[in-house]
């Protein structure tokens, strides 16, 4: 395919900086919209706004985290707060969203399933000790008040969710742990800041029977180009992450892809068509491809959920 259909010099450009304070790096948000004689020329590829938005609330919506069948999604919501909601389908009408169980008090963001669908992981800057202050993070090359994080676990309880559970200091070894996902045997992969040059790079703990291996940084990202938001597949063949990296322009997030290889993960390739978003997930079945991206189609843009086919961007054996 050519990266044409999606090159930077095509897109709508908005003309506002933000600062991405649920994701924890700076940004310039672009919106996820080809013209119609784009989308005709590769329909397969053309974004979508993931369908239950146009009738969602206004806010940030981004990181949708399904239940195995599909049914349920968990996402995080900014309008103001900061937290993670939840929504379901019924009928084939998804509901309107509400505040997750385990969510509303402290600043939760960034949701993840367990491939099998038995516990949730999330980030927040809820303190390691009741009654501490709320953890200060890191990220845009400064100390972040308030804005930490650290990766909890809720385990599913029949029809609801226990109370969340902080994972071990091997993992939460510092107060700007961010991004999780959840490999098919437990693996995390998560964010941080390396600890050289302060620009987020990719991580890996290996699960084990109670615990965690210490977490290893991946070859995706070096710590000089940062490397974030990173999607598994449940086997971990593939990864999606996003990036400021060649072939992206200065303050542009693109999504790339990595292949698990004898072992080693291969030299990171931007998506083709090129896409520019961040908060990249991995459908259940693996077909779609969410990530979140401004929307600027109303009167005021909103970063929102957008989806593509995996596979008209990710050749899969």
């Amino acid at each position: 395919m050519s990266n044409r259909l999606f090159a930077p010099h095509l897109l709508r450009r908005l003309s506002i900086t933000r600062i991405s304070l649920a994701f924890g790096f700076f940004l310039v948000a672009m919106p996820a919209v080809l013209s119609k004689a784009e989308a005709a020329a590769n329909p397969a590829a053309a974004p979508s706004l993931f369908q239950p938005e146009a009738a969602w609330p206004g806010g940030n919506d981004s990181a949708p985290a399904f239940s195995p069948d599909g049914k349920t999604v968990f996402f995080t919501h900014r309008d103001g707060a900061i937290t993670i909601m939840m929504a379901t389908l019924h009928n084939g009408r998804w509901s309107q969203p509400q505040v997750a169980p385990f969510s509303g008090q402290w600043r939760d963001i960034e949701p993840a399933m367990a491939p099998d669908g038995s516990y949730l992981v999330f980030v927040s800057n809820r303190p390691v000790k009741a009654g501490d202050a709320p953890l200060t993070g890191f990220f845009g090359g400064r100390s972040q008040p308030g804005a930490g994080g650290n990766i909890w676990r809720v385990d599913r309880k029949g029809d609801g969710w226990g109370e969340p559970v902080r994972l071990p200091d091997s993992i939460n070894s510092n107060s700007a742990i961010y991004s999780p996902a959840v490999a098919g045997d437990g693996s995390i992969y998560f964010n941080q800041p390396d600890p050289l040059t302060r620009k987020s790079h990719v991580y890996r703990a290996q699960a084990k029977r109670n615990g965690f291996e210490t977490p290893v940084a991946l070859s995706i990202s070096d710590g000089s180009h940062p490397g974030y938001d990173v999607a598994v597949a449940p086997d971990e063949s593939f990864l999606v992450f996003s990036a400021n990296r060649v072939p992206a322009e200065k303050d542009q997030s693109l999504l790339f892809v990595a292949f698990r290889r004898n072992g080693k993960w291969t030299e990171p390739q931007a998506l083709d068509p090129h896409l520019e978003g961040i908060e990249a997930r991995l459908s259940p079945d693996l077909k779609t491809l969410y990530f979140e991206a401004d929307d600027a189609t109303g009167s005021k843009p909103y970063g929102r959920i957008f989806q593509v086919p995996l596979h008209a961007y990710i050749p899969l054996r």
